[in-house]
């Protein structure tokens, strides 16, 4: 939440060349502001569309190149984190520090009504693990710009991705057969 997920996102996909979908906007087209989903229907509807709205963007950009860019909760979904097992997922970790301004300056996220920094510190820590055990890759974005996030996590999706290759097999329709 407040991490950058969005503006890094946006960045990554138009350097790939990749469509960028970010499910908070799916959510808000289809079902209006998060705010008043929260006020009208309550979290558990919110984060039941959510979970649609993820599985919507998982879905469509299968066999495509994407960028999608979760909200910090969908994760907490069981079916979204097995959805999650098929897609390269990068958890883009930070501090309160890194977020309080972020968070002063946005006034709209329900969940982090009244204390806004002690609520994003205790829906971080109950997040946390669930964000380090889906992550392929943890980019730490306490430090630079979104341009300079940007390009250390493509070199390290780059890396990921020669690593992979070289300890992966051979696919079965090549593989050499004595």
């Amino acid at each position: 939440m407040a991490v950058g997920k969005s503006a890094i996102g946006r960045q990554l996909a138009n350097h790939r060349a990749a469509t960028f979908v970010d499910t908070d906007d799916l959510v808000v087209g289809q079902h209006g502001p998060i705010a008043e989903i929260f006020a009208s229907r309550g979290e558990p509807a919110f984060r039941e569309i959510e979970a649609r709205a993820v599985a919507q963007a998982i879905e469509q950009s299968l066999g495509n190149s994407a960028v999608i860019s979760l909200g910090g909760g969908a994760v907490l979904d069981s079916g979204t984190q097995q959805l999650l097992s098929r897609c390269m997922v990068v958890y883009l970790e930070c501090d309160a520090a890194t977020v309080a301004e972020r968070i002063a300056r946005n006034s709209v996220r329900p969940l982090l009504a009244g204390d806004a920094i002690g609520r994003w510190q205790t829906l971080f820590a109950a997040r946390k693990p669930v964000y380090e055990r889906l992550a392929n890759l943890v980019l730490d974005v306490r430090s630079g710009t979104v341009p300079e996030l940007t390009r250390r996590l493509e070199n390290a999706l780059q890396e990921y991705a020669a690593e992979t290759a070289a300890v992966a097999p051979m696919p079965a329709a090549t593989k050499k057969v004595d």
